[in-house]
């Protein structure tokens, strides 16, 4: 039983900010301990797979977009592939993933800005990265992190989340909160801490209800503390 407030009521107050440059770095050899092979669950093979992936990506459960992606994949295996297909045959072919109008539309878009503006090569570089249909802070991050070993925090559902309950910091907007997270952990580190956070929130600190209990970083954490 909580003693205290439910996740989602939790913010974090101004103490617990202040030590959250400390706790961040304990937090984070914590977590690469226990998960040292942590790593983006999506399955790729190339640049624009991972483009392609993450698109999907939105609102779907990487196991469904991992489905999908396995023929998809065998079907289109270059920019002008998707640019070049149908609107309504790419749709049909990602349907199961959700929102698929939209993610065709901008997949379709985008890979004709690739072929136009780059040369068929997927960016590898923020700027650039964000002025494609689909992609913001979050998906170039996924990208540049994974594929082109530039490192960037990667703020999805999991990362905010923690985030807050950890209390590293009260932004729930993912820009304002990946350049908050930036100043907290070292450059280097700013993939992999991405990786770390979506394990730990999908295996412990789970959105319902976290297992406290089992928390391998409670007595760093700011929710874990008041849970005890």
């Amino acid at each position: 039983m909580l003693k205290t407030l439910l996740p989602k009521e939790f913010k974090p107050g101004g103490r617990d900010l202040k030590t959250a440059p400390a706790r961040a770095r304990k937090i984070f050899s914590t977590l690469l301990k226990t998960y040292p092979d942590a790593r983006i669950a999506l399955n790729f093979n190339s640049p624009l797979e991972l483009f392609v992936a993450t698109v999907l990506s939105a609102q779907c459960t990487d196991v469904r977009v991992n489905i999908v992606t396995k023929d998809l994949f065998k079907k289109y295996r270059k920019a002008a592939d998707y640019a070049e297909v149908s609107q309504k045959e790419l749709e049909q072919n990602i349907k199961s993933t959700g929102f698929f109008r939209n993610k065709a539309k901008n997949i379709r878009a985008a890979c004709a800005d690739i072929i136009e503006k780059f040369d068929g090569n997927v960016p590898d570089n923020l700027d650039d990265l964000t002025s494609l249909a689909g992609i913001g802070h979050k998906t170039a991050n996924v990208i540049l992190g994974n594929v082109y070993g530039v490192p960037g925090i990667a703020c999805d559902t999991h990362v905010i989340r923690l985030s807050r309950l950890m209390g590293l910091s009260g932004n729930t907007d993912p820009v304002k909160l990946e350049f908050a997270l930036m100043e907290l952990i070292p450059k280097k580190d700013w993939t992999m801490f991405s990786h770390l956070l979506i394990f730990h929130g999908r295996r412990v600190c789970v959105a319902r209800r976290p297992d406290c209990d089992n928390c391998p970083v409670r007595s760093h954490c700011c929710y874990g503390k008041l849970t005890q």
